[in-house]
């Protein structure tokens, strides 16, 4: 029996956001020269060989000409990317003799290996890494340390630690291993600088007094908001502006978005601390907005995850990928079930959304030159795009009427607009650091029973809340949105328990939701003539 070699060296898969440990075993025996990965290994994986061999060559090393069998275990545990390359190529110079120490097994027991090889032998950047050093760090060994390339670094460096290593090619690897040197660490990383949040100017936004106030609310309390109304009115730039209120994110809540963002390979460390505002094209599938693919990526509300999810256009997006957000809205989080895995992204947003009242845009219009040319059942179809239990999950609604030709002239010089953008920034921060003082966490998370604590109203409120509720017959869930959305004006008004106002504003504001489900006297919104 001809002689056999052996290794074995750890490495990380990842799911969603959690690195699970692959042990990588390499046997090297004798027979005619082949090389063979195993342990359900995706293309990319399996052209690891190629890589892996040109690596080992160039790095000045030789490439053992036998019967090469690597296994990736567990066996039942999808591999993708190249992130595995490191960790091949490690076994194969140790299997094969080519590393040597007398303290090596001590070594491999405290070292995990990950990264991408070139075929230079130079370590490459492999995505996720941000989210792989993050929940590795959590492991409750702390004897071990990750390796990872030298090209992640800069981004991986903001969680600073001494566990987390670097190294920028398989030859500085293998050298550290036989010498027992250390590898470049992260021990005092700096972070990166508070990003400046833009300045927005809400004085560009003529009139829209109402949707203004629906905004702040909305942010103050991270509520789900609707904007209804023609085609130019600042639907969109309320939306962008109401990003721009949100308070910096934590330092916790920042890493949990740049774990997320690694998994697509865009971590914006500029913009450090600032709460993401995406809007994807109405034209996104579900996959696109909910996450998946496979290996499966984030979607636009787990990218949004501590910000605004702008939704433009919102009856052109396609039903399957609104219905998708149904249940996310309700548990701040997506799982993605798949034939082999199941994975869970944090989906903790403020959806903002803006439609149209009719397919032209001017359907019950009063300041608009144009008359609506819609059929009433087009106008239904085009409304019925958009679910009942969809609907229901807004917070609030806004309709928004065109401006006037004088709101249009007028520049309100009253009040400078950065200082008037500064002051609503800090209202939102103040209302908020209230909530989370009295209740640890934003109005739009109170579950039933803490409503029944921290969102007490007077007798006078609570009859109007139930003459409203049962003349319109709402639900439950919209019951406690709205007694949620009562609560956040109390806080904006300074007040500490909800009044007849506050319920009267939030009852105002879920009616326009019922409104924009609704079509009703199509003929007389129609031939209302402009005004002169």
């Amino acid at each position: 029996m001809g002689r056999m070699s052996f290794s074995v060296v750890q490495s990380r898969a990842i799911a969603a956001l959690t690195p699970l440990p692959v042990s990588v075993e390499t046997d090297l025996s004798n027979g005619l020269p082949q090389f063979s990965i195993v342990g359900l290994p995706d293309t990319a994986v399996r052209e690891a060989k190629e890589r892996v061999r040109s690596a080992i060559l160039n790095s000045g090393f030789e490439f053992p000409s036998r019967r090469i069998t690597v296994n990736l275990a567990p066996a039942d545990l999808p591999k993708d990317s190249g992130r595995f390359d490191l960790a091949i190529a490690i076994g194969i110079l140790i299997a094969s003799d080519q590393i040597r120490s007398a303290d090596l097994l001590r070594l491999l027991s405290k070292l995990i290996f990950v990264g991408e090889l070139s075929l230079t032998g130079s370590l490459l950047p492999i995505r996720g890494a941000f989210a792989m050093a993050a929940g590795f760090l959590h492991e409750q060994s702390i004897e071990r340390s990750l390796i990872l390339p030298l090209a992640n670094q800069k981004e991986v460096s903001v969680i600073g630690s001494n566990r987390l290593r670097f190294a920028s090619s398989l030859r500085e690897t293998a050298g550290c291993l036989a010498t027992g040197a250390q590898l470049t660490g992260c021990d005092q990383a700096p972070l990166p600088p508070k990003a400046m949040m833009p300045t927005t100017d809400w004085s560009e936004i003529r009139g829209q007094s109402a949707a203004k106030r629906a905004a702040i609310i909305a942010a103050a309390g991270q509520h789900n908001l609707l904007m209804l109304g023609p085609p130019g009115v600042g639907k969109s730039m309320i939306a962008a502006r109401v990003a721009a209120l949100l308070p910096s994110l934590s330092h916790t809540q920042a890493c949990e978005l740049a774990a997320i963002q690694s998994l697509i390979g865009a971590i914006d460390l500029d913009g450090w601390r600032r709460p993401p505002y995406r809007s994807p094209h109405h034209s996104a599938s579900s996959r696109a907005l909910i996450g998946g693919g496979q290996p499966v990526r984030p979607g636009e509300i787990s990218l949004a995850h501590h910000g605004v999810l702008f939704l433009d256009e919102l009856p052109e997006f396609p039903r399957d990928a609104l219905e998708s957000l149904r249940e996310p809205l309700e548990r701040h989080e997506v799982e993605i079930a798949r034939v082999r895995d199941r994975v869970s992204f944090p989906a903790s947003f403020m959806l903002i959304a803006a439609m149209n009242p009719c397919p032209c845009g001017y359907f019950g219009v009063r300041n608009a030159k144009k008359l609506c040319r819609c059929s009433p059942d087009r106008i239904l179809r085009y409304r019925s795009r958009l679910s009942g239990p969809l609907m229901d999950r807004f917070d609030m609604a806004v309709a928004m009427e065109s401006p006037t030709s004088q709101q249009l002239a007028e520049l309100d010089t009253s009040i400078p607009s950065e200082l008037n953008s500064h002051v609503l920034m800090d209202q939102v921060s103040q209302v908020r650091s209230l909530q989370l003082a009295r209740q640890s966490c934003l109005n739009s998370h109170l579950g039933v029973r803490e409503l029944q604590i921290h969102a007490d109203c007077d007798s006078q409120a609570k009859q109007l809340l139930m003459q409203a509720a049962g003349r319109w017959g709402w639900s439950a869930r919209s019951w406690h949105r709205l007694i949620r959305v009562a609560r956040t004006i109390a806080d904006v008004d300074g007040e500490d328990q909800i009044r007849v106002p506050q319920i009267a504003e939030a009852i105002e504001l879920r009616r326009a939701i019922d409104a924009a489900a609704e079509v009703q006297d199509f003929e007389q919104a129609r031939s209302a003539p402009p005004p002169a």
